[in-house]
């Protein structure tokens, strides 16, 4: 199902032996544009310490109740790794991280595609959860982290081929792949009262340090797609007429629509 990520907002955490907290933002992949982390904020339970719960271990998701259940203890989310959210994730506390949940790293191997299976499902237990070895930690320990503060990248710029058309709203999220499917572009400043959707898919550059989203896309081609109103649902008719106004393939006829890293950039490196 797809979703407006505000819905994640105040999600209820359920563990296996009580309430953890509620979902305050995520951390996503700005390679593949999967949520790794959402952050829970534990409230009372933990004095308002903000802990990270990978999508690995939900094991069902409760829309009309606002709940996720997950397969972890209260205990063991207590003495997981502590993180400061105000800093960027490093990729040797996901290594930490992983190592003490028994994930495998989806920074390589199996689960580097578009997601990852989820700890209920058979596809996870074949591709089994074994903890880092030393030397496979000490080589990650050594690569960058590639997350993003669903928070922090809110409110950046779009760009299309002929200039400015607004910025980045929000994101729909796909709650099986836990992908996000588009990015929410406000076009008020261009495009009076309109939002509209883009794929992650179609970005060309992207500057991080100048807050800046490029995409292969016209401006006119952007006012023509069908406007995206959040309240309503995403049917795949809507997403027909979407993929057609943008004359590109649909994700899911293609085994995995979001590219690897080489194709976005830095809108600071020659092209």
């Amino acid at each position: 199902m797809l979703f407006n990520a505000t819905y994640l907002k105040g999600l209820v955490i359920r563990a296996t032996d009580g309430e953890l907290g509620t979902v305050d933002q995520f951390y996503f992949d700005d390679q593949m544009w999967t949520i790794r982390y959402l952050v829970v904020n534990t409230g009372g339970w933990l004095n308002g310490r903000r802990v990270l719960v990978s999508p690995r271990s939900i094991l069902q998701t409760d829309w009309p109740a606002r709940r996720l259940d997950v397969a972890l203890t209260m205990k063991q989310v207590e003495n997981s790794p502590d993180v400061d959210t105000q800093k960027p994730v490093s990729r040797q506390y996901e290594v930490t991280y992983v190592g003490y949940y028994g994930y495998s790293p989806y920074w390589g191997g199996a689960l580097l595609g578009e997601g990852f299976p989820l700890m209920g499902s058979s596809a996870y237990h074949s591709s089994g959860a074994a903890q880092l070895g030393a030397s496979d930690g000490a080589q990650q320990e050594e690569a960058d982290s590639h997350l993003r503060s669903s928070d922090a990248v809110a409110g950046y710029h779009i760009e299309a081929s002929d200039g400015e058309i607004g910025h980045v709203e929000g994101y729909v999220v796909d709650d099986e792949a836990w992908a996000i499917r588009y990015l929410e572009i406000a076009t008020r400043n261009w495009l009076p009262g309109k939002k509209v959707l883009i794929s992650p898919a179609w970005i060309e550059q992207v500057s991080w340090a100048d807050s800046k989203v490029r995409v292969g896309l016209s401006r006119e081609t952007i006012q023509d797609a069908p406007k995206y109103v959040e309240t309503t649902p995403i049917t795949r008719e809507y997403e027909n007429r979407l993929f057609a106004t943008y004359g590109r393939a649909p994700y899911w006829s293609q085994k995995s629509e979001i590219p690897s890293t080489p194709s976005v950039r830095n809108l600071s490196e020659p092209r």
